[in-house]
C-alpha cells in the first residue's frame, strides 16, 4: 500500500511559502532548522526539508541526507546551547506511526537527566520564551 498523496497546504508547506511565521534556526538550499511550536522540553526543535515529501516512506535519498547532515548540526548546537545531558531525536510516519503533519520532519530535543519530557497536549509555547531559546540555539550554529 502506497501512503497517500503530498498535501501542498500543511503547515510545514505553508512555512516554506512564507505564508506562517516560525522561528528560523538554520536554512540552507535543501533543508529549514525551526522551534517547535508545542515543545515537548526547552529547545525542541525540527529539521524539515524544502523539497516535498510526506514521510521517510517517499522522501528521496539525497533530500534524507540533506535533513540528516542538518538534524546532525542541530543536534550539537541544541545539546550546547541548553547545556543538556543529550538530545532525543524523533521522527514519525504515518497516522499509524503517530505522524500528526504531513511533510517530513525529524524532532531533535535536548535532555536532562532525570527529567520527562512533557506531554504533547496541542498547546502552543509563549512566542517569547521559543524566541530566546531560537537565539540560544543560534549562537551555538
Amino acid at each position: 500500500m502506497t501512503s497517500a498523496a503530498y498535501d501542498n497546504d500543511n503547515v510545514f508547506a505553508k512555512i516554506l511559502r512564507g505564508e506562517l511565521p516560525s522561528h528560523k534556526l538554520y536554512e540552507d538550499d535543501e533543508t529549514l532548522a525551526l522551534m517547535d511550536i508545542m515543545p515537548r522540553g526547552d529547545g525542541h526543535c525540527l529539521v524539515i526539508p524544502k523539497k516535498p515529501s510526506r514521510n521517510i516512506l517517499d522522501v528521496d535519498a539525497d533530500s534524507l541526507a540533506a535533513v540528516m547532515r542538518t538534524v546532525q548540526k542541530l543536534a550539537r548546537a541544541a545539546k550546547s546551547a541548553f547545556d543538556a545531558d543529550g538530545v532525543t531525536i524523533q521522527q514519525f510516519n504515518e497516522l499509524a506511526g503517530g505522524q500528526v503533519v504531513f511533510h517530513l520532519h525529524v524532532h531533535i530535543i535536548p535532555r536532562f537527566e532525570g527529567v520527562a519530557l512533557r506531554p504533547h497536549t496541542g498547546e502552543m509555547a509563549d512566542q517569547a520564551v521559543l524566541a530566546e531559546q531560537a537565539e540560544k540555539i543560534r549562537s551555538q550554529l
